[in-house]
């Protein structure tokens, strides 16, 4: 299997914002486990592209997503997550991170705007603060109705 040149270390993802924002381009910054890809996934992902120049989307390692889901999940591991998301035109580069949150790659990337969404308070939202203290946007992105990964999980397990 080829490496997918559209997931890219912390690193590379430093590298390419700190070149864009100096050609005074738009950086744009979201999250997640994204472990089984649904519509409501693909509105948040199409809607923060269309924010920006780049969007840059910080995937949950199969550590993180067990921490913060359980000993079930994920479903689908790191490398197919990462891997379908690449698949996707409106996103432009994938960085997988081990912790519980975003915070520190946040704080590396330094993206101008920050998109999460609706089940997430303005205020209570990791790296807005930050993000916000120099110039940057936070934009909350309104939920799908009845579209998240745990209710298609529930969906599949009624009988």
């Amino acid at each position: 299997m080829q490496k997918n040149k559209k997931i890219i270390t912390r690193q590379q993802a430093g590298e390419i914002v700190r070149q864009l924002q100096n050609e005074g381009r738009k950086v744009v910054f979201t999250n997640g486990c994204f472990d089984i890809l649904h519509i409501g996934h693909l509105e948040l992902l199409e809607t923060a592209r269309k924010l920006g120049d780049i969007l840059i989307v910080g995937l949950n390692s199969d550590d993180s997503v067990k921490r913060l889901k359980g000993t079930q999940r994920p479903i689908n591991i790191e490398s197919d997550r990462a891997r379908l998301l690449a698949a996707l035109t409106v996103v432009d580069n994938i960085v997988i991170f081990n912790e519980d949150t975003p915070l520190e790659l946040i704080k590396f990337i330094k993206p101008d705007i920050l998109v999460k969404g609706g089940d997430y308070q303005p205020e209570k939202i990791v790296g807005g603060s930050f993000v916000e203290s120099y110039g940057g946007k936070v934009v909350v992105f309104p939920l799908v109705a009845r579209k998240s990964t745990t209710d298609l999980i529930n969906k599949l397990f009624q009988v």
